[in-house]
């Protein structure tokens, strides 16, 4: 599923939906919600994005722009496979060799994301390492960490929001 801009508000709404109801099996293999506070109106927001995961650790990729919300380690909540699990959203933006290891490695276990980044794959079914370096231009990387304990997040937050102040 694709985090451009482009992505028609009617099929986020879906997503969502699906991904909150018993039917969630059929696209939370590699689709989770994330729910974040917004740094400057303080309002809730909630968007479906395509993810990977390695032990604690999820990995998402987007070209929109919500990401600008999370700055410093911010707590999120994922609806992940189903259940709501707490975590500490880091930003990667600038560092383009960590976002395209990153990505290549999304890649190989997502790959039907490919298309979004105009990536393919070569005879070893590995992502192109050129293609990979360029659409990393246009995107960046957040690294959740899972686990945390919703006092701890709630905590990360506050500390989050008054660094805003």
């Amino acid at each position: 599923m694709s985090e451009t801009a482009s992505v028609p508000p009617m099929l986020n709404r879906v997503m969502k939906l699906i991904l909150r109801s018993p039917l969630h099996g059929m696209v939370s293999k590699s689709v989770l919600l994330i729910s974040f506070t917004g740094r400057k109106s303080g309002r809730r927001y909630t968007t479906p994005v395509s993810y990977s995961q390695e032990g604690n650790q999820v990995a998402i990729f987007t070209h929109a722009n919500w990401w600008k919300n999370l700055r410093g380690d911010t707590p999120v909540t994922l609806r992940l496979r189903g259940r709501e699990a707490q975590g500490l959203a880091e930003l990667v933006a600038e560092d383009k060799e960590a976002i395209a290891a990153g990505l290549a490695a999304h890649l190989r276990k997502v790959r039907s994301d490919a298309r979004y980044y105009q990536v393919t794959f070569d005879d070893q079914g590995d992502p192109r390492a050129d293609e990979v370096e360029k659409a990393v231009q246009t995107v960046v990387m957040i690294r959740i960490r899972l686990g945390q304990a919703p006092e701890e997040a709630a905590a990360a937050e506050e500390r989050s929001l008054s660094r805003e102040s």
